[in-house]
């Protein structure tokens, strides 16, 4: 199995460092181009147990706090802290308020004590995690017996169209790369949480063009960011061999892109 965690490796995930920078210049126009984020988010909001109230949630990658804001609507009662690597997002997000403490730091090594959330939400951002086994220990850790991790990622599939288009053009990594689903299984198993639900579910968008999806993705910080990744401006030809490539997979909405999305609750013992 190919080892994630080690940036030198041709299946390695983005160093959190550039994931972080990469973010925060986006941090401005993410709102403008994050439809799929606001309909996976209240998708697992929705996944949340009927009669669940917690005291205290944790809004664990908050990016513009658009969540952490959602979540201060659905537990009036409740205080929050929204956490996100990326200053910048932080930065967009304080003055919108929503959370009762905006804080930075790394999901694999939360700034919390133990046992002082009862709800860890985290919308499309553990999928930039490179340790994912010390994400679900560090949420163990810092959940209240009873509490509830809940998460939204992405897994392998997503981007496919534009990964195969670019494939027949050069055969280089121009698209993000993310664990496969059986690995959230495994690894969610494994965690000593136990598993209220786990599932996989396709999300496709559909654009005019090749170009309104690469604009979109950078806007929200999530173009690639891939070790290894072709550096420099990409030549005319290579673009025109991408239009190409990508246009077989038309359909009558437009250029599809699919995003495998993992949905999961996880419920820490009693």
């Amino acid at each position: 199995m190919t080892d994630l965690s080690n940036p030198r490796l041709p299946g390695a995930l983005p160093d959190k460092r550039q994931v972080a920078a990469s973010f925060s210049r986006a941090a401005g126009s993410y709102d403008s181009v994050a439809q799929l984020q606001r309909d996976v988010g209240n998708q697992l909001l929705s996944r949340l147990p009927e009669d669940f109230s917690p005291q205290r949630w944790l809004d664990l990658g908050c990016g513009t706090g658009y969540f952490s804001r959602a979540l201060a609507q659905c537990f009036p009662a409740s205080l929050g802290v929204a956490l996100d690597i990326a200053e910048g997002m932080l930065e967009h997000a304080r003055p919108l308020g929503g959370a009762t403490h905006f804080i930075a730091g790394d999901a694999e090594r939360l700034p919390l004590q133990d046992s002082t959330c009862d709800l860890i939400f985290s919308s499309l951002a553990v999928q930039w995690c490179a340790d994912f086994a010390s994400v679900l220990s560090e949420a163990n850790r810092a959940l209240k017996p009873g509490g509830i991790f809940a998460f939204a990622s992405l897994c392998v599939g997503t981007l496919y169209e534009l990964r195969d288009s670019w494939r027949q053009v050069d055969g280089l990594v121009h698209v993000n790369r993310f664990r496969e689903f059986a690995t959230y299984q495994q690894l969610s198993a494994a965690s000593g949480l136990k598993v209220v639900s786990l599932q996989n579910a396709a999300h496709v968008l559909h654009y005019l063009d090749v170009r309104s999806l690469t604009h979109e993705l950078k806007a929200l910080g999530a173009h690639n960011l891939n070790p290894g990744r072709p550096g420099g401006l990409t030549g005319r030809a290579r673009i025109l061999g991408l239009i190409e490539a990508y246009e077989q997979f038309r359909q009558a909405q437009g250029l599809p892109a699919t995003y495998q999305v993992v949905y999961a609750v996880l419920e820490k013992p009693l």
